[in-house]
């Protein structure tokens, strides 16, 4: 019988780049090429003003993990939370309902002043039917 080895730890990302991985090698290497562009087009002071918020995102997005997850998903997984459409289920709406659509009679109004309306026999069969045959498909 063949022996074949199985890949233990995949979860584990190999370290590339000294301890970096690829990924964490990208980061550094993106976070310092704009750095490197700032120091040469603005001066000094201005660098420095806008270097530390980049060197700082970008070791963050390097190097910080929240509960094991690197700080890329978490930052993917709030901006589609916050962009995406939400039905709420548990909030009713209020919707305006037009009384002129339809014409109560007042045999129609019951004691508790809803509209209760007639079932003929047929209309009677007819639901009684589409019941039956609904509740044999889930059956």
């Amino acid at each position: 019988m063949y022996q074949f080895q199985v890949p233990q730890f995949i979860e584990v990302e190999d370290k590339i780049f000294g301890p970096l991985t690829l990924k964490q090698f990208l980061y550094v290497l993106g976070g310092g090429s704009i750095i490197f562009l700032l120091y040469v087009f603005l001066p000094f002071f201005l660098m420095v003003l806008f270097a530390a918020p980049v060197a700082v995102l970008f070791g963050a997005l390097a190097f910080y993990k929240i509960n094991g997850q690197p700080l890329v998903k978490i930052l993917e997984g709030a901006l589609e939370h916050y962009t995406r459409s939400r039905l709420f289920i548990w909030k009713k709406v209020e919707r305006p309902r037009k009384t002129s659509d339809v014409s109560h009679s007042t045999s129609d109004v019951g004691k508790t002043g809803l509209f209760l309306p007639k079932l003929t026999e047929s209309k009677l069969k007819e639901l009684a039917w589409s019941l039956d045959i609904q509740h044999g498909k889930r059956s």
